[in-house]
C-alpha cells in the first residue's frame, strides 16, 4: 500500500511538474532549434537570448515591480481583514453571527465575472479607476479566507482567551498578544493565498488599468503575445519570469503552508 501511494505521488508530480519544466527548456532554447520540427528533452544549445530580447523590448522590470506592489498590499490587507473577521467569527458571540458568517460563505459560489459591472461602478464612483488602488481595494478580502481563519482560531484553547479577558485584556489586545502569535502557519498561508491569487490575477487588473505602464505581467505576457506572434522562446522566457517569484516563495514558505491547512482542519 506504502508503495502504491509513493508511486502515485511521484506520478502526481512528474505530471505538476511537466509544464514548468517545458516552460523552462522552451524559454532556453534558440530559435532554430523550436523551428527545427525535433522535440528535445533538453536543448542542445542554452541560451539566455529569449529572456534578453523580451526584457529588452518590453517594460517588463516595469510590469514586475507593478506586481509586486499590488500583491503585496493586497496581500498585507487581505490577511489583517481575514485574521480580524476570523476572531471575531470563532471568539465573539453576537446576534446574527453565524447566519453572516453563512451569508459571506455563499459568496464563495459567485463567479467574479458577475460582479465585475458592480465593482467598475464602484471604483469609477470612488474616482480611483485607472490606479492601483482600483484592482487593490476591491480584492483585499476573502470568504475563504474568512473561513479558514476562523476554522484555525476556533482550534486555540479557550482557556487562553479566557485567561487573557479575566487579567482586564481587551479584545484588540487578546488578538494581538494571545491569538496572533499562535497564527503564524495561518498568516502565511493566507498571505501565499491572496498573494498568489492577485499575482495570477488577469480579468480584474484589464479592466481596472489604462495605463500600459501600471500594467502587471499577466496582462503584458497578453500584450505580448500579440506583438510576438509565434515567437514560443520570447512567450516561455516570459512566462519563466512571472513564475519564479511565486515557486521560490512557495518553496520557502511550505512549511508554514501546509501547517496552517491542516490545523485549520482542511484537507
Amino acid at each position: 500500500m506504502r508503495v502504491l501511494r509513493t508511486a502515485a505521488a511521484v506520478v502526481v508530480a512528474l505530471v505538476t511538474l511537466a509544464p514548468l519544466y517545458w516552460m523552462v527548456v522552451v524559454a532556453l532554447s534558440t530559435r532554430a532549434e523550436l523551428l527545427g520540427g525535433q522535440l528535445r528533452l533538453w536543448p542542445r544549445e542554452l541560451t539566455l537570448a529569449n529572456v534578453e530580447r523580451v526584457l529588452t523590448a518590453f517594460p517588463v522590470v516595469t510590469w514586475l515591480g507593478n506586481s509586486v506592489a499590488i500583491a503585496l498590499v493586497t496581500s498585507l490587507i487581505t490577511v489583517a481583514v481575514n485574521l480580524l473577521a476570523g476572531y471575531a467569527f470563532a471568539q465573539l458571540r453576537f446576534r446574527g453571527s453565524t447566519a453572516l458568517f453563512l451569508v459571506a460563505l455563499s459568496t464563495l459560489m459567485l463567479p467574479v465575472q458577475v460582479i465585475m459591472v458592480a465593482l467598475f461602478r464602484l471604483v469609477t464612483e470612488l474616482g480611483i479607476y485607472g490606479s492601483y488602488w482600483a484592482v487593490i481595494l476591491p480584492t483585499a478580502a476573502s470568504a475563504f479566507g474568512v473561513f479558514l481563519a476562523r476554522q484555525f482560531i476556533l482550534g486555540i484553547p479557550r482557556e487562553l482567551v479566557e485567561a487573557a479577558r479575566i487579567d482586564g485584556a481587551g479584545h484588540l489586545r487578546v488578538f494581538l498578544q494571545v491569538v496572533l502569535p499562535l497564527c503564524r502557519p495561518l498568516v502565511a498561508v493566507l498571505f501565499f493565498m491572496s498573494l498568489l491569487q492577485t499575482w495570477n490575477d488577469f480579468a480584474w487588473p484589464l479592466i481596472a488599468l489604462r495605463q500600459n505602464e501600471l500594467f502587471t505581467l499577466p496582462i503584458g505576457l497578453l500584450y505580448l503575445q500579440g506583438q510576438f506572434g509565434a515567437d514560443y522562446g520570447g512567450t516561455m522566457a516570459f512566462a519563466l519570469i512571472s513564475v519564479t517569484p511565486m515557486v521560490v516563495l512557495f518553496l520557502v514558505f511550505q512549511r508554514y503552508f501546509v501547517q496552517g491547512f491542516a490545523r485549520s482542519g482542511i484537507r
